[in-house]
C-alpha cells in the first residue's frame, strides 16, 4: 500500500479548502474519511466529511484495532480505519488523507512511501489573523489552538514538502504539481515500463 498523499497543517492553514480543490479536479483519488467523536459541524455529512461515532464505538474500534493510526485532538478522537486505507488504495487509486502531525508520524511509520506535504499559513501574524477570524473573537479556545498550531509546526522535519498557503491559487497549483509529481514515480510505474518491455520483438 503505497498509493498514499497525506496533506497536514495546522488550524488556519487552509489544508482542507485545498484537499477540496484537488479532489474537485482530480477524480481519480479518492479521500479518507477519518472516524471522530466530534460533533458534525453545519453542512457536514456524515460517511462523507467523517465518519461521526460516540467515544464509546471508537474506543471499541481502537481496542479491535481497527485504526491504523489514531489521535485525541482538542479533547476528541480522530482516527483513519484499515478499511479505508484497503478499501479505497490500490494501484491504480491514490487514497488522500488529511490528518495531523500524530497521525502523519504514525502513516509514515508503516507505510514509507506515502508522499507527506505539509501546508503553513506565510507568518504567524497571519496564523493568528486567520484563527481570530474563524473563532470571531480571541478566547482561551483559540489561544490553545494556536499553541497546538505552534507544536504541529514543529514538527515539520517528517513531512516530504512544504506548502506556504499565502496565495491560494499558487499554493494549489505547487499541491496539484506535487500530486502529478507523485503519481509519475517509478515505483507507481514500474508496471508500465514492463509491459513496454514483454512488448519486444
Amino acid at each position: 500500500m503505497h498509493n498514499l498523499i497525506i496533506v497536514s497543517g495546522p488550524s488556519g492553514s487552509g489544508k482542507s479548502t485545498l484537499i477540496r480543490k484537488l479532489l474537485a479536479v482530480c477524480p481519480e483519488l479518492r479521500f479518507s474519511v477519518s472516524h471522530t467523536t466530534r460533533p458534525a459541524r453545519e453542512n457536514e455529512v456524515n460517511g462523507r466529511d467523517y465518519h461521526f461515532v460516540s467515544r464509546r464505538v471508537f474506543q471499541k474500534m481502537r481496542l479491535r484495532r481497527e485504526f491504523a493510526e489514531w489521535a485525541e485532538v482538542h479533547g476528541q478522537l480522530y482516527g483513519t480505519s484499515w478499511r479505508e486505507l484497503r478499501g479505497k488504495s490500490n494501484r491504480n487509486r491514490t487514497l488522500v488523507l488529511d490528518i495531523d502531525v500524530q497521525g502523519a508520524r504514525s502513516i509514515k511509520r508503516r507505510f514509507s512511501q506515502a508522499m507527506a506535504i505539509f501546508v503553513v499559513p506565510p507568518s504567524l501574524a497571519e496564523l493568528k489573523r486567520r484563527l481570530r477570524q474563524r473563532e470571531k473573537k480571541w478566547s482561551p479556545e483559540t489561544e490553545h489552538r494556536l499553541q497546538k498550531a505552534l507544536n504541529e509546526i514543529r514538527g515539520y522535519k517528517l513531512y516530504d514538502y512544504l506548502i506556504v498557503n499565502q496565495d491560494l491559487k499558487k499554493a494549489f497549483a505547487e499541491l496539484r504539481c506535487l500530486q502529478v509529481a507523485f503519481g509519475r514515480q517509478m515505483a507507481r510505474n514500474e508496471e508500465q515500463i514492463k509491459k513496454l518491455l514483454r512488448g519486444r520483438k
